[in-house]
């Protein structure tokens, strides 16, 4: 029998044939060398010769002797029996009649291919997993697993399945107690009692000190970043991000921190004084820093949006009330100047040349001439309206919105004390007296007279130096204070974003420089690095290489210009002709008709439980709490609750009467078992089925991808949402980048707040994916698009293809200034330095190489190598090694429209992808009601799995319908189906109330539907 984490169908599996090994596993396993050759000839007989050869590949293949060797597909019988020459693969069955022929085999093959007893290698065993358990904390099954192929892998015959489980259960135990029993050994007799008070619920509140404390803030204003900061300092005198922790794997810390942030209080109460302490241990060292990337995240939010774009907002409101006064007193200064200048200046008669006086010889004659047309007293009018609409001669554009700035220090006054006593900001050098000006503000607040010696005057740039210095309503030799405090926030903001400020304290606003591999780490990563990147540790010869790829490519381009009708030249600036669509055969249209008429019509639930049985995803989803035992009928809530979240229904719709679906148990397995990391392992499950399929193989091999983001309006307060009038309307929103390949499996995503530029988050989202094979072309859209992000990928070994809307206004790039190449000489007047990118080659290669073994983040060192705008020293040599890929990518679209039409294909499978996601997520008119980052991760997570899911559904049956109409005589055209569509959804039913249960499918199916039939039958 199978301990609890198996299921009976999972240790039925176990050590034993599950269907036909697929083509690849026979050629892998089941080939029979000339050593396999060798042994098995000297066996008399056929049947001897078939089973001894069926014994030899079993043992390989599952890494055990079968008591019956006769249990073997008819798959690799057949394929043993073909490499034999046994004409007759029945012959088998006599193999199995005399015991202890297949016993004499079994003891032969034990010697020759020098496989292990299980009880030899069980101690070696318990270690690694051991090992293992205590590093990545992965479920028992996924422990399981890795157990069956490391006995595989050193050829130690497996032991019976309640063996090994037991074996794998009691290991995992140990290792968590371990890890507990750590993290309570660190806490001293006090600290144990402020964790467990964490638990209790103080009178009159109705809810835990814990959940007090994990809720963020959400609303954008003065008084609740006040109330972030409290919140992070008062997590932080709890002291417990004092201890040192190092000694834990992070994995595990982050796991067990994951727990305590989403699991009820309740629920920790039950567990054993160092299992509940462990965990609010590892959630209040998460909480001591996620507190204050919560404060800080909100600081840049109410900076940007609530102070500078809306001061910014009404100065322009305020400019247009004034302007008719303006208009008014413009065109009256206007005309009398007029009549000025007419009456004051010489007239020349244009025929004759002759030259007349003025008009006027007085000032008096001159004045009665004005007055005639503009009263003196409207005409002073109009100049006090001029000087008191109008900013000073001297002011810069930015004095208006700035003066309207210094009006809202209310909304920072209840936090700028607090900010620096809280958050433990540094700063680089540049950074440095940004950081000092703001650790003094605190000491001028509230104060009549401050005087310029007490304040950074070399911060006044711009209109700040007048509204600080020369404000009208101070005394001489005093400083508008206030002007003064929103200076410096200003720059301080600006400089908080490319960190050159950054939170000791924090692990988002933190110090990436800090992060980048240095020294010895940096050297003992290095060799990895630069062969797993195909790197040289010295930049000449590569470069060199680059640079003649780079003449050669613009030489044979240019060469074929005048015969390529694609593109022209307009005063040196490249067009391209408009890429046709390709025209759509009468075959097509016969067979995506014929295709989508053969789908079976199911809910969507049904599809999500069909999808499980054929993949195990379901398998994926563990309890948060590491208990081992898993509920009954498990798949149909999980299904019930991706149902509810995918498609942004909530609970109504999806709850019924049988137990698997009453709301106490969507609740419990909700809040237990879905979760991001869940998530991501039952996605990648899918990623693998759908490459398996011939249908996706057909669409491509996986190796290109695309990365584009999906908008949502998110109409609750929340701080992780920012506003965009183009996609949100007046709310805020949110976007979800995300990837797919040719093969329509989402690969992964990332939410991200608003709508960045996708550039800053591309790599990020590469090097995050859910699983599939790494992709080698990435195409993206204008949007994800930077020189530097051009080198950073092409650095990481990715070929970069975004589609570039604004072509013509692409400068291209050469290195060598007096190469000509024909068509191309104006479009080509870039240069780029191979000096600049060789003198930062090694601090490029320390980039890279941080970024691809993540030590840091590529947002961030994106954000790090650019200023205002501008790259830095190191990010402009990046940059330059990027303009010899984008000149390659801009040469081969002008050659190549093949390569167009690729891109577009892939860019229009993505937009594909959005329009299922619309239909399935069309609860609350599409809209994202979660307020934290966490939970938009987590919903948008379960609509990912969800899609992936339907696309599998939809190519495994348009898979098996192309397979039968070819049976039946239709026209069917591999060039057609090439062209077919996962992403119909016709057959599906989304609304309303769903359909949970999983009706006999013989063979794993559904019957496909007849396609002459009518929608009745």
């Amino acid at each position: 029998m199978p301990v609890e984490f198996l299921t009976d169908a999972q240790a039925a599996a176990y050590a034993a044939y599950e269907g036909a090994p697929s083509r690849t596993e026979l050629e892998r396993f089941f080939f029979l060398d000339d050593a396999d050759r060798e042994l098995i000839e000297g066996k008399r007989r056929s049947h001897n010769r078939l089973g001894f050869a069926a014994q030899l590949t079993t043992a390989r293949y599952l890494g055990v002797f079968l008591d019956d060797p006769t249990d073997v597909p008819p798959e690799v019988v057949d394929y043993l029996a073909e490499q034999l020459g046994i004409a007759d693969t029945s012959a088998l069955k006599a193999y199995g009649e005399r015991e202890n022929t297949r016993l004499a085999h079994v003891r032969e093959l034990r010697k020759v291919l020098e496989y292990t007893e299980f009880a030899e290698a069980e101690a070696e065993l318990r270690v690694w997993v051991d090992a293992r358990a205590w590093t990545t904390g992965e479920g028992p099954k996924a422990l399981f697993d890795a157990a069956v192929g490391w006995l595989r892998e050193r050829r130690v015959l497996l032991p019976g399945v309640t063996t090994l489980a037991r074996l794998v259960a009691s290991v995992r135990e140990a290792a968590n107690q371990r890890l507990w029993d750590s993290l309570y050994g660190l806490l001293s007799i006090g600290q144990r009692a402020v964790l467990d008070s964490l638990l209790t619920v103080p009178p009159g509140a109705r809810v835990s000190e814990l959940d007090r404390l994990r809720r963020g803030p959400v609303r954008i204003s003065g008084p609740q970043m006040k109330w972030a900061l409290e919140r992070a300092a008062e997590i932080d005198a709890f002291g417990m991000g004092e201890l040192d922790v190092s000694g834990i794997p992070p994995r595990r810390l982050a796991e067990l921190s994951r727990y305590g942030v989403d699991g009820k209080a309740s629920l920790l109460r039950r567990h054993g004084d160092s299992r509940r302490l462990a965990t609010l241990l590892a959630t209040a060292v998460y909480l001591t820093s996620r507190a204050v990337d919560d404060a800080l995240d909100l600081l840049e939010v109410l900076i940007a949006t609530r102070l500078l774009a809306r001061a910014e907002r009404e100065t322009a409101k305020q400019k247009l009330k004034t302007l008719p006064r303006m208009e008014r007193a413009g065109i009256r200064l206007a005309t009398a100047f007029r009549v000025v200048f007419d009456t004051t200046s010489e007239q020349v008669d244009t025929e004759s040349g002759e030259i007349s006086p003025p008009e006027v010889a007085t000032l008096t004659a001159m004045w009665e001439r004005i007055e005639e047309v503009v009263p003196r007293e409207e005409l002073a009018a109009a100049i006090a309206a001029l000087f008191e609409l109008a900013p000073p001669i001297d002011s810069d554009a930015d004095e208006a919105w700035r003066s309207m700035l210094v009006t809202r220090f209310p909304t920072v006054r209840p936090f700028l004390a607090l900010l620096v006593q809280v958050v433990d900001f540094g700063a680089t050098p540049e950074g440095l007296p940004v950081l000092k000006a703001l650790k003094s503000l605190p000491d001028l607040m509230g104060r009549k007279k401050v005087s310029p010696d007490e304040i950074d005057t070399s911060l006044l740039t711009g209109s700040w130096r007048r509204l600080v210095l020369s404000a009208p309503h101070m005394e001489p030799g005093t400083v508008d204070w206030k002007a003064y405090v929103f200076c410096v926030l200003e720059s301080f903001h600006r400089l908080l974003r490319r960190r050159e400020v950054f939170a000791k304290n924090s692990s988002k606003w933190g110090d990436p420089r800090a992060k980048l591999l240095d020294g010895e780490a940096w050297e003992q990563v290095r060799p990895t690095v630069l062969a797993s990147l195909n790197l040289p540790g010295e930049a000449g010869e590569h470069l060199a290489a680059r640079a003649a790829l780079l003449d050669g490519t613009y030489r044979e381009v240019a060469g074929r210009v005048p015969a390529n009708s694609q593109i022209v030249f307009d005063d040196g600036r490249l067009h391209f002709a408009a890429l046709q669509p390709e025209p759509e055969p009468a075959s097509l249209s016969d067979l995506r008709k014929a295709v989508e008429a053969m789908m079976p019509r199911v809910d969507l639930p049904e599809v999500l439980l069909e999808v499980f049985s054929w993949t195990g995803a379901d398998q994926a989803f563990t309890s948060i709490t590491g208990g081992e035992a898993r509920l009954k009928d498990l798949h149909v809530t999980v299904a019930a609750l991706l149902v509810a979240h995918g498609c942004n229904v909530g609970y109504t719709p999806v709850i019924g009467g049988i137990d698997e679906l009453k709301y106490g148990r969507l609740s419990h397995v909700d809040q237990t078992y879905l979760r991001l990391a869940t998530y991501r392992a039952a996605n990648a499950t899918l990623i693998e089925h759908q490459a398996s399929i011939g249908l996706a193989q057909v669409w491509g091999g996986g190796l290109v991808a695309s990365v584009d983001g999906m908008r949502f309006v998110v109409p609750v307060p929340s701080v992780y949402a920012r506003p965009n009038p183009k996609y949100f309307g007046r709310r805020g929103g949110a976007t979800w980048l995300n990837m797919i390949n040719d093969q329509a499996a989402g690969l992964g995503g990332k939410v991200v707040a608003g709508t960045p530029r996708d550039s800053l988050y591309v790599l990020d989202v590469l090097y995050d994916r859910d699983g599939g094979k790494r992709p080698e072309t990435i195409v993206t859209d204008t949007a994800s698009y930077s020189d530097i992000v051009f080198g950073l990928l092409t650095l990481a070994g990715f070929a970069y293809a975004p589609q570039l809307a604004d072509l013509p206004d692409q400068k291209m790039w050469r290195i060598d200034r007096t190469a000509d190449y024909g068509a191309f000489q104006e479009a080509a007047r870039g240069r780029v330095d191979l000096a600049r990118i060789e003198r930062q080659w090694e601090d490029i290669l320390r980039i890279i190489g941080s970024i691809h073994t993540g030590a840091v983040r590529a947002y961030d060192v994106i954000r790090m190598l650019s200023r205002d705008g501008r790259p830095t020293p190191l990010g402009d040599a990046i940059a330059h090694y990027g303009r010899i890929a984008k000149s390659l990518h801009i040469l081969r679209l002008a050659d190549e429209p093949g390569y167009r039409r690729q891109i577009k294909a892939q860019a229009n499978l993505q937009e594909g992808r959005h329009a299922l996601a619309r239909k399935i997520f069309h609860g609350r008119s599409g809209q994202l009601y979660q307020r934290y980052q966490d939970g938009m991760e987590d919903q948008l997570g379960a609509l990912g799995l969800v899609l992936n899911a339907v696309v599998l559904f939809n190519t495994r049956y348009m898979d098996a319908a192309v397979s039968q109409l070819r049976a039946d005589g239709f026209d069917v055209r591999d060039e057609d189906v090439a062209r077919l569509s996962p992403f119909v959804r016709q057959h599906i039913n989304m609304l309303g109330r769903y359909s949970f249960k999983l009706p006999e499918l013989p063979g794993g199916m559904r019957p496909l539907r007849d396609p002459d039939a009518t929608d009745e039958e």
